[in-house]
């Protein structure tokens, strides 16, 4: 393995930890929050449900992330990090830094975008 994607791999491994760290934070708040609902009004339980349901909007963003990272590591140890699944060419590091977990070299995305896919 190269340094870059030592770099990245590196990298990948400390944003899914923060993420996962998160995602288990929230979670254990969400239960506090539930256990605690007893004995409000219905305004109160409104109010709730409006913050559950941006928290279940948020978690899926994050568990979307996650799966991007993962799938990051998983090409970093087939050997295949960094090639467009696309064209097959090579993503620039440059945009491997911005995005580590990027599939499609800027190309193939703008094309992806362009075409609504």
């Amino acid at each position: 393995m190269d340094a870059f994607t030592q770099e990245m791999q590196e990298k990948l491994l400390k944003e899914r930890d923060e993420l996962l760290a998160k995602l288990n934070a929230e979670e254990n708040n969400f239960r506090e929050e539930a256990l605690s609902a007893s004995g409000r009004d219905s305004s109160d339980l409104a109010s709730d449900d409006a913050s559950y349901r941006k928290m279940e909007a948020l978690n899926a963003m994050d568990a979307k992330r996650l799966k991007a990272i993962e799938g990051a590591l998983k090409r970093i140890s087939d050997g295949k990090y960094g090639i467009c699944l696309q064209c097959g060419k090579k993503i620039p590091e440059g945009r491997l830094r911005a995005i580590p977990s990027a599939v499609l070299c800027i190309d193939c995305k703008s094309e992806n975008e362009r075409l609504g896919v």
